[in-house]
């Protein structure tokens, strides 16, 4: 991805914020419906919950027959809204971030997971209205036609509960959290293991090297942030009790699902979670580097 043509920094920020946004539109598009099942997994509360699935299979099953095909993308225009500055600001931060750790004496392994990190909580700020709306709408079971539309959403919570913390950027410590967490594993641990299996000549061994290791980045991230991801859902989605408010805070919220539904519970959704951010993951970090890369050479 190196050349020799200068770059201003506008044109360099252009290429990252460019790539980026690429990077975002594709993934969701692609694993959106995972994000719609691993939602509903989240937000039911154990057995005694009347909705509740029985599986993976159950679910897909379930909101085939009773919401259709367009019920898997419940909830996507405010991911594909916010895709674009979403990603373009995770990627572009990242690298901003980076360039500045190169002036502290964090080693150069450590300094990519603090970026990570940097990137991941500026990310979630941006990000977190959109997730409000996205959770809100792929909770709701009714059929696709009969829900409201993403703006109608958006304005039927900022007329009840405002801009806060109580209203569009509800669950935003949750939001940090997942982000923050997700990031710092995912950008550290790809750019390390890249950096330490050499790369091949081959361009197809090569795009296999990249994927798998975006695969594995993504799923060992997905795995240690989802108890945020949990806590979200619960803070951001319907309530179990109407007008009650259960899930206030991030720790109160796991505090609350341990006690309440055990350990498990906090790692409720899972499976989804990796089948989305696994492959997407990889997708997102191949997308970035590919189109990157095209930029830099033709523009």
């Amino acid at each position: 991805m190196t050349t020799n043509k200068p770059q201003s920094m506008l044109r360099e920020a252009s290429h990252q914020i460019i790539a980026g946004g690429s990077a975002g539109l594709v993934e969701i598009c692609l694993m959106h419906p995972l994000d719609v099942v691993k939602t509903r997994f989240q937000i039911q509360r154990g057995t005694s919950d009347p909705n509740s699935y029985k599986s993976l299979g159950d679910c897909f099953r379930t909101i085939f027959r009773n919401e259709g095909l367009l019920g898997f993308y419940k909830g996507i225009l405010p991911p594909i809204v916010a895709e674009t500055p979403k990603r373009a600001v995770k990627f572009f931060t990242f690298e901003q971030y980076k360039k500045l750790l190169t002036f502290t004496p964090l080693s150069p392994g450590l300094a990519l997971s603090v970026a990570g990190l940097g990137a991941g909580l500026t990310e979630a700020v941006v990000v977190n209205p959109f997730e409000v709306v996205k959770v809100s709408l792929q909770a709701n079971r009714d059929s696709f036609t009969k829900q409201l539309s993403s703006f109608a959403q958006a304005r039927r919570i900022i007329n009840s509960d405002g801009f806060g913390l109580r209203g569009l950027n509800k669950g935003l410590t949750s939001t940090l959290g997942r982000h923050g967490v997700f990031n710092m594993i995912y950008f550290g641990f790809y750019f390390n293991v890249k950096d330490a299996i050499p790369s091949s000549p081959d361009p197809t061994l090569e795009f296999m090297r990249k994927f798998a290791i975006g695969l594995v980045s993504g799923t060992i991230s997905s795995c240690v942030n989802i108890p945020f991801d949990v806590a979200k859902s619960r803070i951001q989605g319907p309530q179990p009790v109407p007008g009650e408010i259960k899930y206030r805070t991030c720790f109160q919220s796991m505090a609350l699902v341990y006690r309440e539904e055990g350990y498990f519970a906090l790692y409720k959704g899972l499976v989804p979670k990796i089948m989305r951010l696994g492959p997407g993951g990889a997708v997102m970090l191949l997308v970035y580097e590919y189109v990157s890369g095209w930029l830099q050479k033709n523009w």
